[in-house]
């Protein structure tokens, strides 16, 4: 008998992360993803009712009215009018009913007014490059080089090892975003069409050279979601994960500090030279800076004035 720890959650799975046994789709973390799975289980509530109904009237009309039995075919029942028109519109009915919420949902996914803040996305071959816009942060996120080095090397991850649990779904540089905050995302592509898709978030939006598609996303619960690309866009299209890191937004606001120090340009050499003269100049022990005595060394002597003679 298999024991119960081989249906568990994996340890260091994320809050999001696909789970043994598990059917159904996931709810994911964002406003998106939760209209996406609500739609999703309408659907399928829907469908259930009519299988039921349609499978339960087939199997007691087939075994109420066997032949076997002398039953007869009723001809005014299949071609009845009434009947018709109640199979026709019913149907139509249930789609309407369907449509009117999931199109509302739909308008509301590509509704990226109002956004706190905006990023960027631009698909390479292969790897992602994010900006954030207005900050003066850029940085490009591809494979990890464990992830990159067991690929290339033929030798075969095992999921037990902690080192493979998320092989190939691993990178170098993280989105780092903030939690309950409205993050605009543009996206597009560099050289051929790419599509950026982390399923927790809820939606998946192609990147088209040339072309810019917007999204946006709501993270609602800290953690690390993990995506990759959706288009096939080359030989390497397999190997170029995207992971989300979603933090709180004090944590946020350090990580943007931190990283735009990082980015910053080194002062000049000529004001270094500067800033060493005038701590020369200053006396010690004291915290005024004296007046430097000039300096005369190229200043021309004046000479004696010869008297005049008649």
């Amino acid at each position: 008998m298999a024991s119960v720890s081989a249906f568990a959650t994996p340890a260091g799975a994320g809050p999001a992360d696909p789970q043994p046994w598990q059917l159904n789709m996931g709810r994911g973390v964002t406003h998106s993803s939760n209209m996406a799975w609500e739609a999703h289980m309408v659907a399928l509530w829907v469908c259930v009712i009519i299988g039921l109904v349609v499978f339960g009237a087939m199997a007691y009309a087939m075994f109420k009215f066997r032949h076997s039995k002398g039953a007869v075919p009723d001809v005014s029942f299949t071609h009845s009018t009434k009947l018709e028109i109640i199979w026709t519109l019913v149907p139509v009915i249930l789609l309407v009913g369907m449509a009117w919420p999931a199109t509302a949902k739909l308008i509301a996914m590509y509704d990226t007014r109002n956004a706190a803040m905006t990023v960027k996305v631009t698909g390479y071959q292969w790897m992602w490059k994010y900006e954030y816009l207005g900050e003066g942060v850029t940085f490009t996120s591809r494979l990890d080089r464990r992830s990159d080095a067991v690929r290339q090397s033929g030798e075969v991850p095992s999921f037990k090892n902690e080192a493979d649990r998320h092989y190939l779904l691993d990178v170098d540089n993280v989105l780092v975003l903030p939690v309950d905050t409205k993050v605009r995302f543009v996206i597009t592509a560099d050289d051929v069409i790419h599509a950026w898709w982390v399923p927790a978030l809820g939606w998946k939006q192609d990147a088209i050279p040339g072309i810019i598609n917007e999204a946006w996303t709501e993270i609602k619960q800290p953690g690390i979601y993990r995506g990759q690309c959706a288009e096939l866009c080359g030989k390497d299209h397999g190997f170029m994960p995207i992971v989300v890191k979603a933090v709180s937004k004090v944590e946020y606001q350090k990580w943007l500090a931190e990283q735009k120090a990082k980015d910053a340009p080194q002062a000049p050499e000529a004001a270094q030279a500067t800033a060493i003269d005038a701590m020369q100049a200053t006396p010690s022990g004291t915290g005024e800076r004296q007046p430097a005595a000039p300096d005369t060394s190229d200043t021309p002597t004046p000479e004696k004035a010869e008297p005049v003679t008649q």
